[in-house]
């Protein structure tokens, strides 16, 4: 049995009919599957946890349930980090992803083929299982502002399966998620665009805010004005910047990376150098491999996991867990 979440609203309301086109693949094969999509932010978290809960699973097919459960989730990057954040028991779960999003980070990495059709050949299949690193967010604080669009409940822990991020990029992201901007540009199929057209205003107004950053060997690092920082699972954040260019999916480390005290002038030099993964070189641009950082900065900023926004902090900590995601493609 496949269970499928979908979201509706994914690529402006083309999610539907994607998903009509998957039904007839799997309809074609003969594989059983149900249907559920979503409703709003939140609610594919929420469809994970029943799905993923033998309990409350086999309450509603009346039997026991000892088989891995197959979840394929249709969306974008927030709707695979709803339910990531839903999973109740990575051991026995599968996940398959169709990426319908209009950055698709995740899927950048992975190389997955361009058909939709070749795409569920590959779930359905079974031969491409791999196993991915995850990242959790652990707030230490958290202010009483929200984003535009958050969960009605906001978890003091978050996993991640591309990127975290706290500063600049989330502050992107939070506008991103309401832009009229973005939905315009989704329809025109250049959603990948938002992004950057954000970027660029939100640079121009970017605050001072000083931070440490403590990494894992208990080093501190003090910026006195810091852009972002951001904790990279995959290569990928934003809709294409290649922040991570050497991540590695596997090794139970992200690459944490971040920018500050630097002038504008190179700020608006480190951002398209970032796209194409060559900004290292750049004096205020830091990298290093770690499994578990801590920050804490002088006010509370936007705090960003897989591009989905819930509230602002000064004070988190991000750690990897090694190979918590199994993939079906």
């Amino acid at each position: 049995m496949y269970y499928c979440i979908v979201n509706p609203s994914a690529r402006s309301g083309k999610g539907k009919e994607i998903w009509e086109k998957l039904e007839r693949k799997f309809d074609e094969k003969g594989l059983e599957y149900r249907a559920v999509f979503t409703k709003g932010p939140g609610h594919a978290t929420r469809l994970a946890k029943n799905l993923t809960s033998k309990a409350a699973l086999a309450d509603e097919t009346g039997s026991n349930v000892d088989d891995t459960i197959k979840l394929v989730v249709l969306g974008g990057d927030g709707t695979l980090n709803e339910v990531i954040n839903g999973i109740q028991d990575f051991n026995n779960t599968l996940v398959g992803y169709i990426p319908m999003g209009s950055s698709n980070d995740f899927a950048r990495d992975l190389s997955y083929p361009k058909k939709i059709d070749d795409l569920i050949d590959q779930i359905t299949e079974g031969q491409n299982v791999r196993t991915l690193d995850l990242g959790k967010l652990t707030y230490g604080s958290m202010s009483r502002e929200t984003s535009r669009l958050h969960d009605d409940k906001i978890s003091v822990t978050r996993l991640f399966d591309v990127s975290s991020g706290i500063g600049f990029d989330a502050a992107v992201c939070e506008q991103a998620l309401s832009s009229g901007t973005k939905n315009f540009l989704n329809k025109l199929g250049l959603g990948k665009l938002t992004y950057g057209s954000i970027a660029l205003r939100q640079l121009l107004g970017a605050e001072r805010v000083p931070c440490d950053i403590i990494l894992d060997n208990k080093e501190t690092i003090h910026l006195k004005r810091f852009i972002f920082i951001a904790a990279m699972v995959h290569h990928y954040e934003g809709g294409g910047f290649n922040f991570a260019p050497k991540a590695d999916l596997t090794d139970g480390k992200f690459d944490l990376v971040y920018a500050g005290d630097m002038p504008k002038a190179r700020m608006f030099l480190a951002l398209p150098m970032s796209f194409i993964g060559n900004y290292y070189w750049i004096k205020g641009v830091g990298h290093h491999v770690v499994q578990k950082v801590t920050i804490k900065t002088d006010k509370p900023m936007w705090v960003h996991t897989d591009g989905e926004v819930s509230v602002k902090s000064d004070h988190i900590t991000w750690e990897c867990l090694a190979q918590k995601l199994r993939m079906m493609n």
